[in-house]
């Protein structure tokens, strides 16, 4: 390879030659930086679709379905009708002492009514479930804490509110020890979270949305349910739950979902063998009669099984590379013609004594330039692109966002491209016989 010494020399003559035939070198720049910019804002956006929200503990987080429908139109091998579980399995793992740590989950929906006279009652969207549920997921805390285990048991009226609602009510004061109404009741507040955003929504994404608006605040599951408050959120009922409320959470309607969090990921089989043995114990009470397999999910297994990354998206990644692809075929020809008017100065370098390779590096740079130029236009449609994909929607605008990563991949791509495209145009560049250009001259 060249030195360092050569190489800032040829980059500098790629950086002159940009402004030899400035309309050819722009229609080039222009259609790698299209290329790129499509690519790039699929991509980015596939890139915070698919992404592990814990990755250093997503193989110890680990959800449970169960298959508890009716016999009568199941046939062997069909899916469950659920990814949730129902009450009754949600309390019997809560009470289980299986894993480090496990918490039940469901959606809550309700009414605000603020002391503030400037602010009028308003609706907020949240998540009820056990205390564990902040460590397990890391929540960091602004103010106060979690609710404790006594709560917990006792189905206290306690809250936890994110930084968002906090501001929001309370500005910049700290309101750990004060009560806010909600629904009609006095809520102690015993926490504010910092900002916890994971992208996708992976701890409630059955009835929350894997891109859906951020949980408001967050209060005990059993608080909920003595109030008898409804599941916001996915609820599948396969036969008449009856009437009431108790009769709803005695009933196999699934609406609950349900993490376990392990020591390790070598306890995966032995929590799977206790979770098998758990629903043979529920048969011989006569529920679970479908005797369907129990699954256990990784949190990227969960991911890919609620395929939060649809074939359509990446079908619309690969449409995008396909017309990269096409960008670059124009590029090949468009060098090939930057390089051909420049023959006889090839002719001239050979004569000269430079070699083929030396004539091979210097256009390559130059190619590479060029790259360069095209991922900085590219990188700025991209972002111009992802912009107007955000004001689509709030789902939209939460993926559309480029990170460090897609940054470094914005000009990575331009300048792969960009030198990929070269190599014939730099090949054929290298071909010149110096006494013809000579003889010509």
């Amino acid at each position: 390879m060249f030195s360092s010494h050569m190489f800032g020399y040829y980059f500098k003559l790629g950086l002159r030659n940009l402004r030899r035939n400035p309309a050819l070198t722009a229609l080039m720049v222009l259609t790698l930086a299209i290329g790129v910019a499509a690519s790039v804002s699929t991509l980015t956006i596939l890139h915070v679709m698919s992404g592990n929200p814990m990755p250093h503990k997503s193989e110890r987080m680990v959800s449970v379905v169960f298959n508890n429908g009716p016999l009568e139109g199941y046939s062997p091998g069909d899916k469950p009708n659920d990814d949730q579980v129902s009450y009754t399995d949600a309390m019997n793992l809560q009470a289980s002492g299986q894993g480090a740590r496990r918490t039940a989950m469901m959606g809550l929906g309700g009414t605000i009514q603020p002391d503030r006279k400037d602010i009028a009652p308003f609706v907020v969207t949240g998540g009820g479930p056990y205390r564990d549920f902040f460590t397990m997921f890391e929540i960091p805390f602004l103010h106060g804490q979690a609710w404790t285990e006594a709560d917990d048991k006792a189905g206290a009226d306690v809250m936890v509110l994110t930084r968002a609602l906090s501001e929001k009510l309370y500005g910049n004061d700290n309101p750990v020890g004060r009560r806010l109404r909600y629904n009609g009741f006095d809520f102690l507040i015993t926490g504010v979270i910092d900002k916890w955003d994971p992208i996708p929504r992976f701890h409630r994404i059955v009835g929350m949305g894997a891109f859906d608006e951020e949980d408001e605040f967050f209060l005990p599951m059993a608080t909920a349910v003595r109030h008898e408050w409804n599941n916001s959120g996915s609820t599948n009922c396969t036969s008449n739950a009856g009437a009431g409320y108790q009769a709803f959470i005695r009933s196999e309607c699934t609406w609950i979902q349900f993490w376990f969090e392990l020591h390790s990921a070598a306890d995966r089989a032995a929590l799977q063998d206790w979770i098998d043995g758990y629903a043979a114990e529920q048969r011989k009470l006569g529920r679970m009669p479908r005797n369907a397999p129990n699954h256990l999910y990784n949190l990227t297994e969960w991911l890919e099984h609620l395929k939060v990354v649809g074939n359509d998206n990446k079908l619309s990644a690969w449409l995008a590379f396909g017309f990269l692809l096409l960008c670059l075929v124009n590029t090949v020809g468009l060098l090939l013609a930057k390089f051909s008017v420049r023959a006889p100065e090839v002719g001239v370098r050979r004569a000269l004594g430079a070699s083929r390779k030396e004539i091979f590096h210097q256009f390559l740079v130059e190619t590479a330039v060029i790259g360069l130029a095209g991922g900085v236009l590219g990188l700025l449609l991209a972002l111009g692109a992802l912009g107007l994909i955000s004001l689509q929607s709030k789902e939209l605008a939460l993926v559309a966002r480029m990170d460090w990563a897609m940054l470094c991949v914005t000009f990575a791509m331009a300048v792969a491209a960009a030198i990929l495209a070269g190599l014939l145009p730099t090949w054929r560049a290298c071909q010149v016989t110096p006494a013809l250009q000579l003889k010509s001259q």
